[in-house]
C-alpha cells in the first residue's frame, strides 16, 4: 500500500525527511540555505523542522520505532 494512504506509513516517511533534512544541513548548510525559495524550499523547511523541534523529532522516532517493533 502506499505510504499516502497508510497513515503510519506516511508518518514514517515524514520523520525520515525531517531527520535526514536536518543531518544533511548540518554538514552541508550552504547547499540547503540556498534553496529557500522555490521548489526545493521544502527540503530547507524539514530541515529547519528538524532542528528547532529536535526533543519532539527524537520522540516520534523513538515512538516509531518501538511501535515498529513491537505491533508490526
Amino acid at each position: 500500500m502506499s505510504a499516502i494512504f497508510n497513515f503510519t506509513s506516511l508518518l514514517e516517511v515524514l520523520l525520515l525527511l525531517i531527520c535526514a533534512c536536518a543531518y544533511f544541513r548540518s554538514y552541508y548548510p550552504q547547499i540547503l540555505d540556498r534553496r529557500r525559495h522555490g521548489a526545493l524550499s521544502l527540503l530547507w523547511k524539514f530541515a529547519r523542522i528538524g532542528e528547532r523541534a529536535s526533543p519532539y523529532v527524537a520522540l516520534g522516532c523513538v515512538t516509531m520505532a518501538i511501535h515498529m517493533l513491537a505491533f508490526q
